[in-house]
Order: C-alpha cells, then structure tokens, then sequence
C-alpha cells in the first residue's frame, strides 16, 4: 500500500520541506542526461515485484504504459460516496494536464471504466477516509504478470474535506507511474529532499512534478 501520512510511518508518507544535494549522471534505457536520482521502480535500492490489493506492504508499481486512462466519478463503499467532489475533480484533472500530460504519458478521462480484463482503466481517484493518520494512499489492484514492476489498474484514496490539493494529487500519481521517495532511490535522497519535486514527503500543497521527476517518466515510457 503506498500511503501517505501526517506524521511517522514506514510506508510511502508526506513530510518536510527541505534542502538537496549534488547532481549525478545517470543513464536509463540508453539515454543520458543530468538526473539527480533514479526514484523510477526498479532501482538500485528497490526490486520488489509488484504486489495486489491495499495492504500490499509498501509495494511500488508502475503503471503499463504511456497511454493513462482514469475515472474519479462513482464508487460506494460500505455505503460511502467516494466519487471525487467537483472541486477535487477540478484539482486532479488541472494537475494532470499541466504537471504529467506535458511528458511523454498521455492522459485520457475514461468515461466507461473497465475494471475487469487486459486494458483495465488505469487509474481510479477515489475520496475516501484512509486509515490512522494517513492522508492519501496508493496501491496496485490488477498487477501484470510481466514486467514485476507493472500494474494494470492502480487506486488512489485521498480524504475528502479539501485534503486533495496539487501536491498531494501529483505525489499520488508519480507512485502510481513508478516514482518512488528519496530513501529508496539511487543514490539515496532525504524524504524531504525538494528536488524530488511532489514525491518529496511530506508535499506541499502546490509543488509541482520538477524535472527529475519528468525526466524519468519520459525515458521510462
């Protein structure tokens, strides 16, 4: 479960703001360029193959490829509403069109979601209460059989009463494209390093993807 937390917890958490460090090279699938770290799955520091179902222990996934499908507009569960509201629905597709649609994924609002088969709708953003003194969770529902690190359909639960905001939203969705937190990453970063743009935990309301981040979804998909 990728969960994202108000205070301490060994799953993927929000927290500080603070400093970063040196700039090392590194070279993905062939191409190069300036990267401060590698935070997408698999990583020096993290193989764990993919797991299913929302206490998968921490497991990052990332979804199967450049062209994202996702819904936000129904749900009940044990007799909870958790289709988005129309102002967090607002705030998940601003941040999607301007924070991931300009990489190399490209985004699509699926008005017939699939849950069932080989092309499930990729992402599912639902409003619900999240567990202790999370704020936000994500996690894989239909992994794929190949590659380990690849999921079909992922959720993303963040709570309602304006928890959603850009940054949490755009932390949410780097888990659900491979992105990682700094500890995990190659070299190892602080959770709180800000280069690691909205995968910094915890994230403040309006931090953006950054270049890192964006750099490694382009050379990923």
């Amino acid at each position: 479960m990728m969960a994202e937390h108000r205070g301490r917890s060994i799953r993927h958490r929000l927290r500080a703001l603070a400093a970063g460090a040196l700039v090392c090279m590194l070279v993905v699938t062939g191409v190069a360029w300036a990267a401060y770290t590698d935070n997408m799955v698999p990583t020096a520091n993290y193989s764990r193959a993919c797991a299913e179902g929302s206490a998968n222990g921490g497991v990052v996934c990332r979804t199967d490829n450049a062209a994202v499908y996702y819904y936000m507009d129904s749900g009940n569960l044990d007799g909870y509403d958790n289709a988005l509201e129309a102002v967090d629905k607002d705030i998940v597709r601003n941040m999607l069109a301007s924070q991931y649609a300009p990489t190399d994924l490209t985004i699509h609002y699926d008005s017939t979601p699939v849950w069932t088969g080989s092309a499930e709708t990729d992402i599912y953003y639902e409003e619900y209460p999240v567990p202790g003194d999370y704020i936000g969770m994500n996690w894989c529902n239909d992994s794929s059989p190949a590659p380990r690190h690849v999921c079909d359909q992922q959720y993303i639960r963040i709570e309602g009463g304006g928890t959603y905001s850009l940054g949490v939203s755009c932390h949410e969705t780097g888990h659900a494209v491979g992105l990682t937190h700094g500890d995990i990453a190659s070299p190892r970063r602080a959770r709180n390093d800000p280069q690691l743009g909205c995968l910094q935990d915890p994230v403040g309301r309006s931090v953006t993807l950054g270049s890192n981040n964006r750099e490694h979804i382009n050379a990923t998909y």
